[in-house]
């Protein structure tokens, strides 16, 4: 990835008008919320002014960071040091675990984002091995397809180390995911139905230095499609986040020991655009490489998405028509493995009219 390839080139008006240069050579905002979840270790604690504090940061901003969350700091670095050995291995071998259009999993270094490739390389695993998901985008088409992960052999404790991580930050969404329940004034379970058979996945980024990192993206702007995004990332920094306000990109400070989490295209669905999912975007550098670890809770596949009866009145009828889960996420994947000759599949398809 040493020659930027007119393929990574972004448009005028997408491209950073600002790139890093150094972790420190940007403006970082204040507002994006940190919220702190120590008091969920005693288990009688009142839960309503830390639920307060994420109806605010999710109806504001569809992102916050959290701290004192629990996952041990151990295994993230144990799984950062595993991650960083995959991708320092050479190109050839980490091919051998490449994705395809059938299985969106393994490694990657083509992925597309609106049809501009990223500055960037990937390994995304399933949390369920094997998952269910549907087998073409036809809405018609009823035949289901079982996908497992290809895991290399080298390094030789990543399949371990990645499943351990896997079932403790999918302990830690779940958290989160009956505390935004609650802050929504709903009970905490309310989602949980949704998860039998879930989709969910965890994604390792690489994003090298950049020879023009004033026209490249290392993931051009975009919102996550599913429920929420839990998201490790080191202290390098270049994620930014789309202010729901003014739509002005706002730069999110790296705190390697805190989690950052961001409201999907689902949650924003089912209450009916209470809550906000925000397009964010990573710019990238000419001196550092990145790393960052995104798990995206996903529900089953055969959960049909659509606004939730508790959101909708006479007053506030249904922003979305109903879609299935499953065909989404099989439309979605394969417009991000390769470019297209159209627009690749969004939840404002589904508007209503």
């Amino acid at each position: 990835m040493g020659v930027l390839d007119e393929a990574f080139i972004q448009a005028p008006e997408h491209r950073p008008k600002t790139h890093l240069k150094h972790s420190d050579d940007y403006i970082v905002s204040k507002e994006i919320p940190t919220i702190d979840l120590s008091s969920l270790q005693d288990p009688h604690s009142d839960k309503t002014a830390l639920t307060t504090e994420i109806a605010e940061a999710c109806m504001r901003w569809g992102f916050f960071q959290v701290t004192n969350h629990g996952l041990s700091l151990d295994l993230k670095s144990r799984v950062e040091k595993t991650m960083a050995d995959f991708f320092s291995l050479p190109l050839e071998e980490k091919r051998r675990v490449k994705r395809d259009e059938v299985n969106p999993m393994g490694y990657h270094d083509g992925e597309h984002t609106k049809n501009v490739r990223d500055w960037k390389e990937i390994f995304d695993f399933f949390l369920q091995d094997s998952t269910t998901v549907p087998a073409s985008t036809v809405p018609e088409d009823t035949e289901l397809r079982k996908l497992t992960n290809p895991w290399p052999q080298n390094p030789s404790d990543f399949r371990e180390t990645c499943q351990e991580y896997a079932r403790e930050v999918e302990k830690l969404a779940f958290k989160l995911l009956e505390l935004i329940s609650i802050s929504l004034g709903l009970p905490g379970d309310r989602f949980t139905g949704y998860f039998n058979d879930q989709t969910s996945f965890l994604r390792f980024n690489h994003y090298p230095p950049c020879p023009n990192p004033e026209l490249a993206l290392g993931v051009g702007r975009h919102a996550d499609a599913g429920v929420i995004t839990v998201l490790a990332q080191d202290n390098v920094g270049g994620l930014q986040v789309s202010r729901r306000s003014d739509g002005q990109w706002i730069s999110v400070k790296p705190n390697p020991d805190a989690f950052i989490i961001n409201i999907g295209n689902c949650m924003q669905v089912w209450t009916n655009d209470k809550y906000w999912s925000a397009e964010h975007r990573v710019v990238v550098n000419s001196s550092k490489e990145r790393f960052s670890m995104p798990f995206f809770l996903f529900p089953s596949h055969e959960v049909n998405i659509e606004p939730l009866e508790e959101f909708i009145t006479e007053d506030n009828p249904p922003c979305y028509k109903k879609y299935n889960w499953g065909k989404f996420f099989a439309a979605r994947n394969r417009s991000d493995y390769k470019k297209l000759q159209g627009e690749s599949i969004q939840i404002d398809h589904f508007k209503a009219a």
